[in-house]
């Protein structure tokens, strides 16, 4: 008897698949295939709020003003932040400032 039961169970298997998809350079139909516009616009907003939780130069409710989400929002990235160790966080701060893009003026 064959039980029916999803490809993808587990999370390292679904970052397989973006990082596949990246080296054939389909990473951006993969992710507007797999995300609605909305779940698009919350991925944008949740590396904002790691950037600028990271940063340390506003307080949670001036994130949540300047990107117009909730304060509960903020509040559950910086709790997620809490579980990484100080080397993830500075990795990833160093990350994002250095991929930080451009303002145009």
């Amino acid at each position: 008897m064959v039980v029916d039961s999803p490809k993808y169970t587990d999370w390292q298997q679904i970052l397989d698949l973006l990082q596949q998809a990246s080296m054939e350079q389909r990473d951006q139909l993969l992710f507007k295939v797999l995300l609605t516009h909305d779940e698009r616009e919350a991925l944008i907003a949740r590396v904002n709020i790691v950037h600028e939780l990271l940063n340390g130069e506003r307080s949670q409710r001036k994130i949540s003003e300047l990107l117009g989400v909730g304060v509960a929002t903020i509040t559950r990235g910086s709790n997620e932040l809490k579980h990484q160790d100080d080397a993830t966080k500075a990795w990833l701060a160093d990350f994002l400032a250095k991929n930080t893009p451009s303002v145009a003026e």
